[in-house]
């Protein structure tokens, strides 16, 4: 059921899409819609583990790593709006607008470091890498979230209501566990 539901925005855009509902601005709007999606499922990702640890709840833990694939399926539906309808595979200009332009390089920035999380998302992958190590790469979905939402908050030239609340969802998140770090709670509950 959840796979299911994860492709509703990618069925809305393309009923969008065939029903002429993409407005003035086809491209932007496929490129912001899919972008919203890609942070949208970074921190529902990054809300299961509060969300068990509240909860205690272990199910959650098995939807993790779909949410997150449905993540990387977004940020590569996002990329490829750009690099294909955008920029017509004009790697000059992309290469310019990489390095000119702030909000690109820190969205590109954020895409290359989800790469290799989806790459090793698998339990082989898991395994070959060792729990640990494992662990400490997978961490970087921090800092990827973070760019995602500053990628967002630079794009946004006038209205910033909609990246502000990202910002605050990613910093409830992150803050939680700091807080969780730092009074100990580690000791009384399982790791995830």
């Amino acid at each position: 059921m959840l796979f299911l539901a994860c492709l509703i925005p990618l069925g809305r855009l393309m009923w969008l899409g065939f029903d002429g509902g993409l407005g003035a601005n086809p491209i932007e709007f496929i490129t912001r819609s899919s972008g919203t999606w890609t942070l949208t499922f970074l921190l529902i990702t990054l809300g299961i583990t509060p969300l068990r640890r509240l909860s205690g709840w272990q199910w959650p833990l098995r939807l993790r790593r779909m949410l997150g694939l449905y993540a990387f399926f977004y940020a590569c539906l996002h990329f490829t709006t750009y690099l294909w309808l955008d920029q017509f595979f004009d790697f000059s200009s992309i290469y310019q607008d990489i390095f000119k332009r702030p909000f690109i390089t820190i969205g590109f920035a954020s895409f290359l470091l989800l790469i290799p999380l989806a790459l090793t998302s698998t339990q082989a992958m898991m395994r070959r890498l060792g729990g640990r190590n494992w662990q400490r790469l997978h961490r970087l979905v921090y800092l990827i979230a973070a760019g995602g939402v500053v990628h967002y908050w630079w794009l946004v030239k006038k209205d910033v209501t909609q990246p502000a609340i990202y910002a605050a969802v990613l910093a409830l998140l992150l803050g939680y566990r700091l807080w969780f770090r730092l009074t100990g709670g580690a000791k009384h509950h399982p790791k995830s």
